[in-house]
């Protein structure tokens, strides 16, 4: 049967998923929110195949350990950057600090993110959600990007979620001001804007030898969401996890795109894993998107230093 658009990720997410035996030796592979779930595994696969690799965490402790764990079991070089992206100012400090120490960056793979179900603001005045799941990996892109750009060829990944498709993203009501906040489309409209700004970004970098595509992880068991109440928690543990896979298909497909030689030119791409895989329309909306490349250099302070 043909699906339609709409549906599409259904059959996507039962094809059989791409692989990759290249290598990443010696490469530096940076990547947000990798104590746990889907960075934990790509940044375990990436060590197997010989990257090394810089993790920005929000708790050290926790980093630390996965460091331990990883150079142990690997024989690859870890760095702990600790940094939490609901604080543009720690966003800030931890591009800092990557672009003092590392003189090239090969991959970047942006996979901080966060769910609620009741609205808050960050210190910076901005939703939560929207805030650490866009905003936060849009600095730091916009940051790290002439590093990355001077040590071409390279890679950014941004991973974003089939939960694009719940909308909910008006730029006029970005803090959810005005209407009731639902937790689906509050975090729908930050992987909307996400994508939306992937596309921009992709054509700014077009023939310069840098590379962003976003992915959809897979239905996979993770923590996120786990912040919220004792009856979410409860929900996500016993009736939701038991329907999801390992995560461990995450880092997988994460290491094809960061890896395999067939993907050195594919850019502006959405990919459920790894199937190419076309968005919901609203995520395709090119002149939505222009604006809101705007509302983000505004809001990260961004104006002077546009690419």
């Amino acid at each position: 049967m043909k699906w339609p658009d709409e549906l599409i990720f259904i059959p996507n997410s039962r094809k059989t998923q791409k692989t990759t035996t290249a290598r990443m030796d010696g490469r530096l592979c940076v990547i947000t929110g990798a104590t746990s779930g889907v960075g934990y595994h790509a940044a375990d696969r990436l060590a197997e195949g010989g990257a090394r690799l810089v993790l920005v965490c929000r708790n050290a402790e926790k980093g630390n350990k996965v460091k331990e764990e990883l150079e142990s079991k690997h024989k690859t070089s870890v760095q702990i950057v600790k940094a939490d992206f609901s604080h543009l100012s720690e966003v800030r400090k931890a591009a800092a600090t990557i672009l003092e120490d590392h003189p090239r960056i090969d991959v970047l793979i942006n996979n901080a993110g966060i769910h609620n179900t009741k609205r808050n603001l960050t210190h910076d005045g901005v939703e939560t959600v929207f805030h650490v799941n866009h905003l936060a990996s849009y600095l730091f892109t916009k940051l790290l990007l002439p590093r990355i750009q001077s040590s071409a060829p390279a890679r950014i990944i941004q991973i974003n979620s089939q939960g694009h498709r719940f909308g909910g993203l008006d730029l006029n009501d970005l803090n959810w001001d005005r209407r009731r906040y639902q937790g689906l489309q509050g975090y729908g409209a930050s992987k909307v804007a996400q994508l939306l700004t992937v596309w921009e970004l992709a054509d700014r970098l077009k023939d310069s030898g840098v590379t962003i595509n976003a992915m959809h992880p897979g239905a996979v068991r993770t923590n996120i969401g786990m912040n919220n109440n004792l009856l979410y928690q409860w929900y996500q543990r016993y009736l939701l996890w038991p329907l999801l896979k390992d995560a461990r298909i995450s880092g997988e497909a994460i290491y094809y795109l960061a890896a395999a030689p067939e993907m050195a030119e594919v850019s502006g791409r959405f990919f459920n894993l790894t199937i190419d895989e076309k968005p919901a329309v609203h995520a395709l909306d090119r002149d939505l998107g222009k604006q809101v490349w705007k509302v983000s250099n505004k809001l990260t302070e961004l104006e002077a230093t546009d690419v």
